[in-house]
């Protein structure tokens, strides 16, 4: 059985054009500065990022230390919302680096956009495009690190997403994420509901299969850990009891050819 994935677009697009549009409404995951802080971002940093990109940040983990940007490197964001992990990053790899953000609610990008335009910095270091994480508008090995945050969960073919990772990955290319998996498998009943998919439970894949499916398409897990983060309504409470449901980070890498 799967989720109607028509169906799943429009309630993931609705969903997060509430947390462009109105990121003070009430969701069943915390949004903001706050979360941020929570999961590890350094607040010091935090005061470089645009404030609204943060006040719409609904990341559920830190992974810039397993990213490791450095200078002048290229790096993509798969989901990028708002921008903030975007803006995050050109803090990084500074004014010769480029950091592209991947996202296909317009909300969002408009927003990124608009925050990007209004600093001459961010408008020369960062690029926001319209796309699928499935279909990635990037070309092949043009990328040092790719990033995403809380959004692989909500892809249904997440084998087509980390395989677009890989390929435009460049060899020796790094892979880092935050997520949302589980311990068990989820029943079909959630797997086939569009709200629990949108409220990033309904996707979360089981934890060895998403790691398999991340080697599948090429790349080596080299380390994993779990996050502190939690959700806020009890539905989603009551999953994460049932079925093991929890965030993680971790590094892959693709190798690098003879």
């Amino acid at each position: 059985m799967a989720v109607d994935t028509e169906e799943l677009e429009a309630k993931v697009q609705q969903m997060y054009r509430e947390v462009a549009l109105h990121p003070d409404a009430g969701f069943h995951f915390e949004l903001g500065r706050g979360l941020a802080e929570s999961v590890g971002y350094d607040p010091a940093r935090l005061d470089l990022v645009p404030a609204d990109a943060v006040a719409s940040f609904a990341g559920v983990g830190h992974f810039f230390d397993f990213a490791d940007p450095r200078p002048g490197e290229t790096l993509l964001d798969l989901g990028s919302g708002s921008g903030m992990d975007v803006f995050y990053a050109a803090t990084l790899v500074g004014a010769t680096g480029h950091v592209i953000g991947v996202d296909f609610t317009r909300e969002q990008l408009a927003k990124a956009r608009r925050l990007a335009a209004g600093d001459a910095d961010d408008a020369a270091t960062v690029e926001f495009r319209e796309g699928r994480l499935n279909d990635l508008p990037v070309d092949d090995a043009s990328v040092d690190c790719v990033i995403s945050n809380g959004v692989i969960n909500l892809c249904p073919d997440k084998a087509v997403v980390f395989a677009e990772a890989a390929r435009v990955l460049r060899p020796g290319g790094r892979l880092a994420l935050a997520d949302i998996v589980t311990d068990l498998p989820l029943a079909d009943g959630i797997v086939c509901n569009a709200d629990l998919w949108a409220a990033c439970i309904g996707g979360a894949a089981q934890v060895d299969d998403y790691v398999a499916a991340i080697e599948k398409a090429g790349l080596a897990v080299e380390v994993m850990r779990r996050n502190r983060y939690g959700f806020l309504s009890a539905g989603a409470r009551g999953a994460t009891k049932t079925y093991g449901v929890k965030s993680i980070s971790l590094l892959a890498r693709k190798p690098v050819e003879p």
